[in-house]
């Protein structure tokens, strides 16, 4: 992996090409963009700009015109493409549509067989001076790339128009270059069609439509953007966004290309998302200084140890280290690129954050001449490639730009906490058959008013099939409760906080509903022991299926409903002295309360933004649940399919009225 990486450096760090010139020519498409950008004409009037100087450049260029998501939930979606739902008006009704500048470089020296895309969002309804300058660096990257007599994959420019968001515009291209639509009507429209080649202006009514213009097999796509100017910065800084739908990562390789180019050729600070309030945290840190202190003893010991982490880079590797894993727990991409994962197409986003005036000139040409330089090579590398990306990890937690902890290693702790788990039920299920010996051997010593008790409380060898029902009850909850939202989004006008009052209230019906129609878990005689057993061996497959899926949903997910399963046993029980008992039921009490999603969303969110308010609104979780259906999250599906019914056994047990024939079981 080191010397493939080592390879792609080298050829994207030769001699750049990418000179003054070109930042010459940046600035002064910038300023033909920016009087543009000024007309009445928006949307329409950007997008002709930049297809007239790609044309300029011999290039060729094509619209795609899109309308914005539907947001609206339905069950199915969780199992089909977000962009299938985009949708498509021949008639030119539509007056809320975005317009997809495509500009494509057919490689002199390749087959047309691959490509390399390069992304730059603007919002075409507010422009800013920011996204002026990022599509003044995506065409003079272009520009020179239309020159390079290396190139052997085709080069794809697109300026997307962000005005839905970056996501939307990127997926929607996307999803009608990988599965074309078919007209079965005449080729000449209205000029607001779908995929027009040119758009109405003002002056013509109509407009032939041409084919939408493909390249090759996308062997990688980078997206980059400039973001704010950060003045108290001491240099400019890219920051990179690696995290796709599901958990789904790009190939570590790219990562290096990038960070390699970036910090050692360009001179640029390299960034990754960090949870602020962990950088500021003052227990943290507490525990860094005693790691650091520790591993300097060992290292003494032997100095091939090394295990004495700066204080610092402890802190920022573990904010670091916890964004990742948030970011892929959530399952929602934290950028454009994650449209192209959906495609297994290897993307990265890169957010430059320069720290000079936007209108200081000088200092803007030395960005856009670094800024050139370290896109150029990226493009450079990835255009040597001679087959995808496929030597390195797609799997890992990113702790730093140039640091990762891969699946081999993360994996430990996960099966550390599954292992258990198949044992802790193996064991409770024995011990509910050691009962059976018990009545047999009441039989031989004539005791019959106990025989009695004990067959009325545990009804035979096949009493599992109890704890089994209950547990197919209980499932058939969640799944209606994880439906409900698609009736729920039809009440017009609801806010958020009447749509999750109505939500749990319909939800308190059904389980009402669903105990009177099968019995109550406890009129059946159903023992406790039993019914954990059950659980763990549900919570066992869960996260098992889920770590397929999102690892780090089943990694986080984890840390909360394995403690909570493991230390569930009724209240009533009996049996413990009285510390023991009070510990057991103080955790019990508090693994309950944690393990309820909504009072896990409290605790996120005053991790992630660092402000422990307390206030609790009924109205965030369902912004919250919206959001992960609206992305097609499997999270969403753990949370009501695995997590919740775990969390109602657990409630369940912790509930059982153990009854004083076991007690007298145990004492026999």
């Amino acid at each position: 992996m080191e010397y493939i990486v080592g390879l792609l450096c080298r050829s994207g760090s030769a001699n750049p090409l990418f000179s003054t010139e070109d930042a010459i020519e940046a600035n002064r498409f910038m300023k033909g963009i920016e009087a543009v950008a000024g007309d009445s004409r928006g949307v329409i009037g950007m997008a002709n700009f930049i297809a007239q100087q790609i044309e300029a450049l011999g290039a060729e260029v094509c619209y795609h015109k899109f309308l914005p998501h539907s947001k609206n939930f339905h069950p199915l979606k969780f199992f089909t493409s977000m962009t299938n739902d985009i949708a498509v008006q021949p008639n030119g009704t539509a007056t809320n549509f975005g317009i997809n500048t495509i500009g494509i470089v057919r490689a002199p020296r390749g087959d047309g067989k691959e490509a390399i895309v390069l992304v730059t969002p603007y919002n075409s309804q507010r422009v800013q001076s920011n996204e002026l300058l990022s599509l003044a660096l995506g065409f003079s990257v272009f520009s020179l790339l239309s020159q390079a007599a290396w190139l052997s994959k085709d080069v794809v420019w697109l300026s997307a128009d962000s005005q839905f968001g970056e996501y939307a515009a990127v997926s929607a291209w996307l999803n009608q270059y990988h599965n074309p639509v078919f007209l079965s009507h005449s080729v000449v429209l209205h000029t607001k069609m779908y995929g027009a080649n040119h758009i109405y202006d003002g002056n013509s009514e109509k407009t032939e439509v041409t084919a939408f213009k493909r390249a090759g097999t996308m062997a990688a796509a980078l997206i980059f953007k400039v973001g704010e100017t950060r003045r108290y910065s001491d240099r400019d800084s890219v920051m990179i966004y690696a995290e796709a739908s599901n958990g789904q990562m790009p190939n570590l390789d790219l990562l290096n290309v990038v960070h390699y180019l970036a910090v050692h050729r360009q001179g640029f600070r390299v960034n990754i998302a960090a949870f602020s309030s962990l950088l500021s945290s003052a227990w943290l840190r507490v525990i860094a200084e005693i790691l650091h202190t520790l591993g300097s003893v060992l290292r003494k010991i032997n100095p091939d140890w090394k295990l004495d982490i700066a204080v610092p880079d402890y802190v920022e590797g573990t904010a670091n280290l916890a964004n990742s894993m948030y970011n892929q727990a959530l399952g929602v991409p934290t950028g454009s690129h994650g449209a192209f994962r959906d495609y297994q197409v290897d993307a990265v986003s890169l957010e430059f954050s320069p720290t000079f005036h936007v209108k200081n000139e000088n200092a803007k040409s030395l960005f856009l001449l670094r800024g050139g330089r370290l896109i150029e090579g990226v493009s450079r590398s990835v255009n040597n490639l001679l087959e995808k990306f496929h030597q390195s990890f797609f799997l890992y937690f990113l702790t730093a730009p140039s640091k990762f902890i891969s699946v081999g290693v993360y994996m430990i702790p996960f099966a550390l906490l599954l292992a258990p788990l198949p044992i802790v039920a193996a064991a409770l299920a024995d011990g509910s058959r050691s009962m059976e010996k018990t009545v047999d051997k009441l039989i031989d010593n004539g005791k019959a008013d106990d025989i009695a008790d004990i067959l009325q409380s545990k009804g035979g060898s096949w009493k599992w099939l109890r704890a089994a029902k209950v547990l197919l009850v209980i499932q058939l909850w969640a799944v209606l409760v994880s439906l409900l939202p698609y009736y729920i989004t039809q009440i017009p006008d609801a806010t958020p906080m009447q749509s999750a009052l109505i939500w749990a209230v319909l939800s308190i019906v059904v389980l009402i509903s669903l105990s009177v129609l099968f019995g109550s878990p406890y009129s059946a005689g159903v023992e406790w022991k039993l019914l954990k057993a059950t659980m763990i061996t549900s919570i066992s497959i869960g996260l098992g299926l889920m770590s397929i899926i999102n690892f780090a949903t089943a990694q986080l997910g984890a840390l909360i409903v394995i403690p909570m399963c493991l230390f569930s046993r009724p209240l009533k029980a009996s049996g413990m002295n009285f510390l023991p008992r009070a510990v057991l039921l103080a955790s019990n009490i508090a693994f309950a309360v944690l393990g309820f999603p909504p009072a896990a969303l409290l605790i996120m969110k005053g991790v992630s933004k660092g402000s422990w308010s307390w206030t609790i609104d009924v109205g965030d979780f369902w912004v919250w649940m919206e959001f992960l259906w609206e992305w097609s999250s499997a999270t969403y599906l753990y949370l009501f399919l695995v997590h919740l019914p775990c969390w109602l056994l657990c409630i369940l047990v912790l509930l059982h009225p153990c009854r004083q024939s076991e007690s007298k079981m145990k004492q026999e």
